[in-house]
């Protein structure tokens, strides 16, 4: 057999994307080889007019059928399962029988669905324990993984010998159930508050084909709050919508980052995070107690900060309006504003920079008026 039809056969039956590293492994040949024989393959089926096509994701490759004929494919082919289905089933193969309870603590709440697919596929039986259910595989997970048979010590043997032979930390991820987590750049400032360092980041909103590639394997999401419908397209994981407006946002986002992810954030972090924040926050308060000034906020977004403010409102008073000008009714809301504050699109550096701007353009448009007698 040479290193073409090796490649070729293990792209598919992988069903997903398999690792440079892994097909040289495979085929016995060095990395230049490989990648040559990948080349031609690539080609081959580009130039035959075929309806399959092998992508490249950096150093990982998938045979695929085109995007062109996915949804005419779609009552034929099988529902195969996703990396986080996948790694939730890995983890009650691995320690079964295991709690439900303890198991949601592990991964999550969003495994709950995964568990439901799971038993409706076959491969998890649930029965009753106590308050919880305790979950195992079935005859069928056996059967579909090509093991001889379904028992728990031969299945947890035969998972331990894969991971010494493989040896790869993403193939050892795969089995003991450690989180894989996405975030849209905006948001990758918050990894840092939190102490996170293994995620990646990427465009969750309109994903390019790579960032699919992630997406369907990531077993966490954050995004900004209102777009998980949008993204619920691109990923079978958790979605965790955040707020990033005033300096409480960023408190209660990292206070659910700690929640969701205990096992990957830093609480050291965390906790001189919510202090710096805070601080930030008492400082603001401490100036806007000097102005007199009242405001009237044109959005609800507006009037968060203003409350936080603690600055008065009135119905004839400054008007304050964001810079994104249409909403989304059609109704152009930055029209007669005194003071703009501006947006996300408008503004850049981390979550907290971000804030301050916000808060900034609002002390010091007032501070403008009072100045100048108005």
């Amino acid at each position: 057999m040479s290193e073409l039809e090796i490649i070729e056969a293990a792209l598919f039956a992988a069903g997903r994307a398999v690792s440079l590293e892994k097909l040289t492994k495979i085929t016995g040949k060095p990395k230049k080889a490989v990648l040559s024989a990948i080349q031609i393959l690539t080609e081959a089926y580009s130039s035959r007019g075929s309806s399959i096509e092998i992508l490249d994701l950096g150093e990982r490759y998938v045979m695929q059928v085109k995007p062109e004929y996915s949804e005419l494919m779609r009552e034929v082919a099988p529902k195969e399962l996703s990396a986080p289905k996948l790694r939730t089933l890995s983890m009650i193969a691995y320690h079964q029988p295991l709690l439900q309870s303890d198991l949601i603590d592990m991964r999550g709440s969003g495994a709950y669905d995964h568990i439901k697919d799971l038993i409706e596929r076959g491969f998890v039986e649930s029965v009753p324990c106590g308050r919880s259910r305790q979950l195992s595989t079935t005859p069928l997970f056996a059967d579909y993984f090509g093991l001889k048979r379904n028992d728990p010590s031969a299945i947890k043997e035969k998972i331990l010998e894969l991971l010494k032979s493989q040896g790869e930390q993403s193939e050892i991820n795969l089995w003991i159930g450690k989180k894989t987590i996405a975030v849209t750049p905006m948001y990758e400032s918050l990894m840092n508050m939190c102490g996170i360092r293994e995620y990646f980041v990427v465009n969750a909103y309109s994903p390019s084909k790579e960032e699919i590639s992630h997406l369907l394997e990531a077993d966490v999401v954050v995004i900004s709050a209102g777009y998980a419908d949008n993204v619920r397209h691109y990923c079978d994981g958790e979605i965790l919508e955040m707020h990033s407006t005033t300096f409480e946002d960023l408190i209660e986002a990292i206070a659910l980052l700690a929640e969701e992810l205990p096992d990957e954030v830093d609480l050291k972090i965390v906790e001189n995070s919510i202090k710096k924040i805070n601080d930030t926050r008492e400082r603001y308060t401490s100036s806007a107690v000097l102005i007199e000034k009242k405001v009237k906020p044109a959005t609800e977004m507006v009037s968060r900060i203003v409350n936080d403010l603690s600055l008065g409102i009135s119905a004839d008073g400054v008007l304050i309006a964001p810079d994104y000008g249409i909403s989304k009714s059609g109704v152009k809301i930055e029209k007669g504003a005194q003071i703009l504050i501006p947006t996300h699109r408008s503004v850049e550096g981390d979550l907290l920079q971000r804030v301050c701007v916000k808060y900034d353009s609002i002390l010091e448009g007032l501070k403008k008026f009072e100045n100048s007698g108005s």
